[in-house]
C-alpha cells in the first residue's frame, strides 16, 4: 500500500508520534485513515479546500499543511495505544507538543493575511 494522504507522509507522522508508537497505529492503512480525517478537518476548519488546490501551492504553504496534518495525525497514533511509551506522561507530552504545533500551523492557514500572501505568491 502507498501513502494516500495529500499533505504529509506516513514517515512524517510516525516520527512525530515518537518511538513508543504502536505498530498497529503506524501501519500505512491506519495512517492513511488518520490523514484522510485530518485533511478534511483542516480544509473545513480553515474554510478552504487545500486538497483540491495542493499542486498549485508554493513550498511554504505545503510546509504549513504538512506541519498541521502530520502533527494532528500523530496525535491519533499516540492516542490509539499509549502502552508503548515510558509512561502516560510521555505520551501526553507528545500529544501536547503535536497539538500546539498543529494549532500554530492551522492558525496561520486560517489567517486572512496569510491566505492573501499565499495567493499572491502562487
Amino acid at each position: 500500500m502507498v501513502d494516500t494522504g495529500i499533505f504529509a507522509s506516513t514517515a512524517e507522522v510516525v516520527r512525530k508520534a515518537g518511538a513508543g508508537a504502536s505498530t498497529d497505529a503506524t501501519t500505512e492503512t491506519a495512517i492513511n485513515d488518520f490523514m484522510t480525517q485530518v485533511e478534511s478537518w483542516i480544509n473545513s476548519e480553515s474554510r478552504y479546500n487545500w486538497s483540491d488546490n495542493y499542486a498549485a501551492l508554493n513550498a511554504d504553504t505545503r510546509g504549513l499543511l504538512k506541519m498541521a496534518a502530520s502533527n494532528f495525525a500523530a496525535i491519533h497514533v499516540i492516542a490509539y495505544d499509549m502502552s508503548g511509551y515510558t509512561d502516560r506522561i510521555e505520551a501526553e507530552d507528545l500529544i501536547n507538543i503535536n497539538r500546539d504545533a498543529g494549532k500554530a500551523a492551522l492558525r496561520l492557514l486560517k489567517d486572512k493575511k496569510t491566505v492573501e500572501f499565499i495567493k499572491e505568491t502562487t
